[in-house]
């Protein structure tokens, strides 16, 4: 039996769960997420809690069990509490700054290319740059908040010499001696 998969879901006053044939519909107060599940699960609803139970005992239906199970209580979450996720940028000249455009907000950043960055903000994600030097991303959504964080961190990911770069809040980097000169 799944660790994972076995736990109840509860589901607290102010969020709404609907299950309707292979799918999960949660409602809460920040705004509401739709997930398809696969068959060989099953989605039940008793007396507060949200349980996932799998239809048989094969490798692929207990790999579903945890997964499902987690992603209905990370949406249980998102609708709830939300998610957040802090990126910070360190460099000389190194910085990023919100636009509003036509068509959506654009995070223009500087990251010592030849160009700026202009990345339009996804739907359900909001992004905000209390600093120039730090960008905070917020949703309902955990693999969306994560996936925006990622490609802004793919821009320009800390190099290993001067840590210089976009990098997770409090992420560590391993740091290199340089060329020692000549001696």
């Amino acid at each position: 039996m799944s660790r994972i998969g076995k736990l109840p879901i509860e589901i607290p006053k102010d969020v709404k769960v609907t299950l309707a044939g292979q799918e999960v519909q949660v409602d809460g107060p920040k705004g509401s997420l739709t997930l398809q599940y696969n068959d060989k699960v099953k989605v039940e609803s008793e007396s507060g809690n949200v349980f996932v139970r799998r239809l048989g005992e094969d490798k692929e239906s207990r790999a579903f069990h945890g997964l499902y199970q987690r992603l209905i209580s990370n949406m249980v979450i998102g609708v709830t509490k939300g998610y957040r996720k802090e990126l910070e940028i360190v460099g000389v000249g190194y910085r990023a700054q919100l636009e509003s455009a036509k068509d959506g907000d654009l995070l223009v950043m500087q990251l010592g290319l030849s160009h700026q960055i202009r990345y339009p903000v996804p739907a359900g994600i909001k992004i905000t740059v209390p600093k120039p030097t730090r960008v905070v991303i917020e949703g309902i959504d955990k693999q969306k908040v994560g996936q925006v964080a990622a490609e802004l961190r793919h821009f320009r990911p800390p190099e290993p010499y001067k840590g210089k770069g976009v990098r997770y809040l409090g992420e560590h980097v391993r740091r290199k001696v340089g060329k020692a000169g000549p001696k």
